[in-house]
């Protein structure tokens, strides 16, 4: 198996001002917060046919725009999964990031911390830190990037749709008198998008492999509620759009029943879509019949809500 050490001065390489052009910029100015020093090396690996980065030590977010005159104005931010363990970077990741530009979205991928003890004071934060941090860095860069400010949603594909979910139910308004003027923008995302999505962290619901990752062996029951993320919607969750295979053996179905159920029963606007057979990981299903339809599905839902 072939590993590749990806130094940090590649991944944030810097940004180009050409449309179609994707810009890698640090997520953080400096030290990210909850960071501790560790002997840890950030790698990138391709295994099999998908590229993997793991032990990120450096957060950073790929900027995909697509041509100025296909913009809309929309954003999202695309968290690829990998159970809080690593990031299937191209295929849940820069794949998705070309079919959003393909319907004129901007795409902002972004390179989280996974939740690793050594390189993390609290893990299960630097996720979630990183997250709102993408989300706050790209309304201060809507007017470069062709962006409506207060269209910007995430994404997220499995255990990064749970990172999505914790930002969609986990946000702030800003701090109005923070001296970084990135922090006194709002982390709520306008919208998110959640694709066979880790949502809660109780036993025979949740992924085992995502909760031990994130929370430890043996989490709190304060931590498992606070990250069981339909437990957390409100009334100002965002309008959310989900998608599950009912015989996905590795994230069961009934996470996304169980979001889908709160975002109703707090009124919230919910479009789910279930199919009965695609398994997990099939990310845009190229090649897998009708289920391969749903970015099609997506891509109407996310047309309605730009007419908004």
């Amino acid at each position: 198996m072939r590993r590749l050490l990806i130094p940090f001065i590649m991944a944030t390489t810097l940004a180009l001002s050409a449309t179609g052009t994707p810009q890698v910029l640090p997520l953080w100015e400096g030290t990210p917060p909850n960071h501790q020093t560790s002997e840890l090396v950030e790698v990138g690996e391709l295994r099999d046919t998908i590229f993997w980065y793991y032990q990120v030590q450096h957060p950073t977010i790929e900027v995909r725009r697509p041509s100025v005159g296909a913009a809309n104005g929309q954003a999202v931010i695309v968290c690829p999964g990998g159970g809080y363990w690593g990031l299937a970077y191209d295929w849940e990741g820069t794949d998705t990031a070309n079919w959003l530009n393909s319907i004129g979205v901007t795409a902002i991928v972004l390179k989280y911390r996974t939740p690793e003890d050594v390189s993390n004071v609290k893990p299960w934060l630097s996720p979630l830190l990183d997250a709102q941090r993408a989300i706050r860095l790209t309304r201060a860069h809507a007017a470069e990037w062709g962006i409506d400010p207060t269209k910007v949603g995430i994404m997220g594909f499995s255990a990064g749709g749970h990172l999505a979910s914790t930002a969609a139910t986990h946000f702030d308004a800003g701090d109005p008198g923070a001296a970084d003027p990135v922090d006194r923008l709002s982390s709520r995302p306008d919208f998110a998008i959640l694709i066979y999505p880790v949502i809660s962290m109780e036993d025979g619901v949740t992924h085992g492999g995502s909760r031990t990752n994130l929370l430890g062996e043996a989490p709190t029951t304060e931590l498992i509620e606070h990250y069981s993320n339909d437990l957390q919607v409100t009334a100002d969750t965002p309008p959310t759009f989900l998608l599950h295979a009912s015989d996905d053996d590795a994230v069961p179905v009934e996470n996304s029943l169980r979001f889908y159920r709160a975002l109703i029963a707090h009124g919230v606007s919910a479009e789910m879509h279930l199919y009965p057979t695609g398994g997990h990981g099939f990310a845009l299903a190229i090649g897998k019949g009708h289920l391969q339809g749903w970015t099609a599905r997506c891509a109407d839902w996310l047309a309605t809500l730009s007419q908004e």
